[in-house]
Formats: structure tokens, C-alpha cells, sequence
């Protein structure tokens, strides 16, 4: 489809919180004293409609005319001024994007038209190479995200390389601790050498064949610390107390959470963790039952008391949510972007 049309939006002042904070966070994070101002602009490529359409698109759907500044086709860039566009890798859900085809649908009342976007940043003052590449490392999540063209592509129809066969890991049950270890680096994988070697074990003995490298990188996502908790877990040994100001009011808080995991436990053993003191507290006020509506299930920072509703005269069970356990972003293997 041809006839591509671009648009910036870009928030009107007093309305540009997010250009402000972005502001903000460069200068004081990565310590940029050069940068004088930031824009920030949703950049829309629409394929398949003509200029009424568009205007119709833009005012309804684009953008909101009383706090948006709306630019066709080009933003003027000035020689102090750089311009850097991001968007997400072939394959990321585009949740701006899908959001606009929809619309525009029921707008339109036709087809589809073909939308792609991406987010455009103008950097205000006289900045060095050096001082731009840090600037776009921090704007650019290489894991779902890309440096975009500047030029309004020919097309908007995207072209997939066919992606080849499943990759078996020959002779990956019979790799030594240090090739293992070589396995984990040259990979980029998360797992620890305990991890991989036992991944080993199971394919070696239980499934008796080789892993493909799916099978491994899958392992590494929810093994990973968002999803195992593998920091929370962790078995703490021995703690030790710096002296400072708030060497005594952090001793007294440890003592404390010592009591309390006594008090709970009572003659079983129970490892110090980071989980088990993120949890102990709810623990003792339910064993000093103080939490008798609370649900318990597997899920053990999951929020959520049992109520008796009436729903049209009849008394029904209910759960109250009051923080729900939401695990954003599991990687590449939920292809909408998890629940964010």
C-alpha cells in the first residue's frame, strides 16, 4: 500500500510533564549539563488514506487538540538541535500502533490501513558524540526497542526473513563446568553454572537426548530473577552491621524480625531470606489471628481477603483485590508485551 502519510504529536506546553522529566532524569543521571531542553513527538506513518481522511484521523484519534501540537509530514530541527526516533524490533507488539489501525477501522468504516510508529526526541544544546551515545543507550532498550530512520519509509509492508530450523545443542550433555560456563557467557544467559548443570543433568539422564537452544534461553526467562525470585529466595547466612547513624535503629529492626520469625516457626528451622522477611509480618498477625479473611493460596504476595457479597439478594463469595502480582514483561516469549 502507498500514499504513506506522517504526523507528530507532541504535548503543548504545560502540558509536556514527560519531556520535563526526561529533562531531568539526563541531567542528573548521566550527568549532562549541556542539554538544554527535550521535545518529545508520537511519530504515525499511516498507509492507504487520503487528506480528509487524515484529518479526520488526526483530530479524533491522534491527538487531542487542546493540550497537542499536531506537525504533518516534517518537524524543523536546528543546527544546536538533535533528533533521535525509536521503535520497537519486528516482532514487539506495538501497542500504540495496533491501537490507532483499530480505531481508525471504526473510524473509517474500511479496511485496515497499515500504521506504524515511533517516538521521536529532540535534544536541545551543544552535546559531543560521546555525550549523544549515552543519551540514546539510555532512551534505547535494545531487548524490545531500535534506533529508527528519520526518512518516511517507501512502504509500510514488512518483510520477515523465514526464521531457520530449531537449533539442536550437539554435544551439550557431555560439556565440562568450564565449557558450560563458556556456554552461559557466549549466550547471554542469566542462569548460574549450578543452573545450566543441572539442565544438563535432566536432558542427559531423564530425557536422554540433547536441548535445542529454545528449550535452554526458555529455561533462562523463568529462572530469571523477575520470575523465580531467585534474589528474594537467596539464603542469608550471616548479617552483618555497618556502624553509622543507623546502625542501632537497623539492628533493632533485624531483632525485631528475628522475634517475629521465632514467634511463627516456633521450634522449625526457617532460613533467613529476603522473601521471609518481606513476609513476616503478615504471617504473625495472621497466627495471632488478625488476618482471618485473608485468602491463601500458592501465590504468596498476592493480596486479596475473602468477603460475603450480596449480589440480587443472594449472599456470594468474593475476593477483594487490593494488589495483584501483574509480571510485567516475561521477554520474548509472550509476544504482547506482558501485562504492561
Amino acid at each position: 500500500m502507498g500514499n504513506i502519510k506522517r504526523v507528530f504529536v507532541e504535548k503543548q506546553s504545560g502540558f509536556d510533564i514527560e519531556q520535563k522529566k526526561l529533562l531531568t532524569n539526563i541531567k542528573v543521571n548521566l550527568e549532562i549539563d549541556n542539554l538544554l531542553n527535550v521535545r518529545i513527538l508520537n511519530r504515525y506513518d499511516i498507509s492507504g488514506i487520503d487528506k480528509i481522511e487524515m484529518d479526520k484521523i488526526v483530530n479524533m484519534i491522534l491527538s487531542e487538540p487542546q493540550v497537542d501540537n499536531v506537525f504533518y509530514e516534517r518537524i524543523n530541527v536546528n543546527d544546536n538541535e538533535t533528533q533521535i526516533a525509536v521503535e520497537y524490533l519486528p516482532g514487539q507488539y506495538d501497542q500504540r500502533a495496533d491501537s490507532a489501525t483499530q480505531c481508525i477501522q471504526i473510524l473509517l468504516l474500511k479496511e485496515k490501513p497499515l500504521v506504524s510508529t515511533a517516538k521521536v526526541f529532540i535534544l536541545k544544546g551543544s552535546l559531543t558524540d560521546i555525550e549523544k551515545n549515552k543519551i540514546k543507550k539510555y532512551l534505547i532498550n535494545s531487548v524490545d526497542s531500535r534506533e529508527a530512520e528519520l526518512i518516511k519509509p517507501l512502504s509500510l509492508n514488512k518483510n520477515y526473513i523465514n526464521p531457520l530450523d530449531v537449533e539442536i545443542l550437539n554435544g551439550f550433555n557431555d560439556k565440562d563446568m568450564i565449557a558450560l560456563e563458556e556456554f552461559i557467557h557466549k549466550n547471554g544467559l542469566a542462569m548460574s553454572k549450578e543452573d545450566i548443570k543441572f539442565c544438563q543433568n535432566y536432558f542427559k539422564e531423564t530425557e536422554k537426548r540433547e536441548p535445542t537452544i529454545t528449550e535452554i534461553k526458555m529455561l533462562d526467562t523463568y529462572w530469571s530473577d523477575h520470575c523465580r525470585h531467585t534474589t528474594f529466595e537467596t539464603i542469608i547466612d550471616e548479617v552483618g552491621f555497618e556502624d553509622s547513624f543507623f546502625t542501632k535503629p537497623v539492628k533493632d529492626a533485624y531483632q525485631v524480625y528475628l522475634d517475629s520469625k521465632n514467634y511463627v516457626y516456633e521450634e522449625q528451622k526457617r532460613e533467613t531470606t529476603l522473601m521471609n522477611l518481606a513476609i513476616i509480618s503478615m504471617k504473625e498477625m495472621r497466627k495471632r489471628g488478625l488476618l482471618d479473611d485473608l485468602e491463601i493460596s500458592s501465590e504468596i504476595n498476592a493480596c486479596s481477603i475473602e468477603r460475603d457479597v450480596i449480589i440480587d439478594g443472594k449472599k456470594e463469595k468474593w475476593l477483594i483485590m487490593f494488589k495483584n502480582e501483574t509480571h510485567n514483561h516475561p521477554t520474548e516469549i509472550e509476544p504482547f508485551g506482558g501485562a504492561a
